[in-house]
């Protein structure tokens, strides 16, 4: 602002050869005062227009600018300035024993506050838990639409499919077939769980009752633990003789070769899980009613028979695992991302691409 009144004033002055010099000294105060002023001469008959007019006119418009800058330059730094928040106090009092806070005057308990607290947490934690499950069950989506057209082209071409799903308790395989049925057709498959063997059964076949379940031609049949409770369970447990489980050891392959032979498409996964996530699932299901009938004795041992079944389970794998029908392994304590990789791994497996 100064650069550019003092411009002016400089042209004006300079303009004019006959008028004396005027000094013009700017103080601190960004304001400016003049020192000498002479007044002009004649030039041709005429006058010039009185110097001192012009000066005190541009003084004022000069001073009237500065004030109109600084008030301005002020209104800015006050919308800057934010003026801090009222915060009010809290007062702890006692109302009959107990300690209360005052809000609006009026006493609350605090004990009722600190639960309020909790309680609002808890619901948050659960909404973030809906919305991760609803994110979750929409990347399934793809992997069970194919899963639909898998159903329909084994429909179409009269073919049967078997899927063992085997592994430790609380491992997840209950929860991944709903996932893995849940869009499916009716009509064309069927989940097995078969429980403890009747004396019947006992005297059978090892392997009669399970083939009575069997697919007939465009079905699918997923079994919640199949023939291979003899090498795990009753192996661990002694629910099996010592030769029992050798004859099952030796002929299980040859059986599952047969049945490949026969056009079944036979797919075996096996589900783990760390101990820990286990011990937590294990409590769950002691204080949920909608989760305590998945409770049983043997799952109560389980723990305790930790090693035993890591042992057992090597063993079964090694022995067991054929190019005729392979044992998939997976660890299901993130339970959704398994899923996924579970579904990929059956459609890849099925060998049935062409029914896209």
């Amino acid at each position: 602002m100064k650069i550019s009144l003092l411009a002016k004033l400089k042209e004006k002055f300079s303009s004019k050869p006959e008028v004396s010099k005027t000094k013009i000294v700017f103080d601190t105060s960004e304001n400016f005062q003049e020192e000498t002023i002479e007044k002009p001469v004649q030039v041709g008959g005429e006058k010039m227009a009185n110097t001192d007019t012009k000066i005190t006119d541009i003084d004022n418009k000069f001073e009237e600018e500065i004030n109109q800058a600084k008030s301005s330059e002020k209104g800015k730094t006050q919308a800057k300035v934010e003026k801090p928040a009222q915060t009010e106090e809290i007062e702890v009092i006692q109302v009959d024993d107990k300690s209360c806070v005052q809000i609006k005057g009026k006493p609350v308990p605090l004990e009722k506050l600190v639960h309020s607290y909790i309680d609002d947490k808890k619901e948050k934690k659960r909404n973030r838990k809906a919305v991760l499950k609803r994110k979750q069950e929409k990347m399934l989506k793809p992997y069970q639409a194919e899963l639909i057209k898998l159903q329909n082209h084994l429909e179409k071409t009269n073919q049967k499919m078997i899927i063992l799903f085997e592994g430790r308790d609380a491992a997840g395989k209950g929860g991944t077939i709903r996932r893995v049925t849940r869009y499916m057709n009716e009509k064309h498959y069927r989940v097995v769980a078969l429980g403890k063997p009747t004396e019947e059964q006992r005297s059978q076949w090892f392997y009669q009752k399970y083939i009575q379940h069997f697919p007939t031609g465009g079905k699918i049949v997923l079994f919640d633990r199949s023939w291979y409770n003899r090498a795990m369970v009753e192996q661990v447990f002694g629910f099996c003789t010592q030769k029992e489980y050798d004859d099952f050891m030796n002929g299980v392959k040859s059986f599952e070769k047969d049945l490949t032979t026969q056009g079944i498409v036979l797919i075996k996964l096996y589900f783990s899980v760390t101990k820990e996530e286990q011990a937590k699932r294990f409590e769950r299901r002691k204080t949920d009613p909608l989760r305590q009938w998945k409770l049983s004795e043997i799952d109560l041992q389980a723990q305790d028979r930790w090693d035993d079944f890591t042992n057992t389970k090597y063993t079964m794998i090694k022995h067991t695992h054929s190019h005729n029908a392979l044992m998939k392994v997976e660890i299901k304590n993130w339970i959704m991302l398994s899923t996924l990789k579970l579904l990929s791994q059956v459609l890849e497996k099925s060998k049935l691409w062409t029914y896209r």
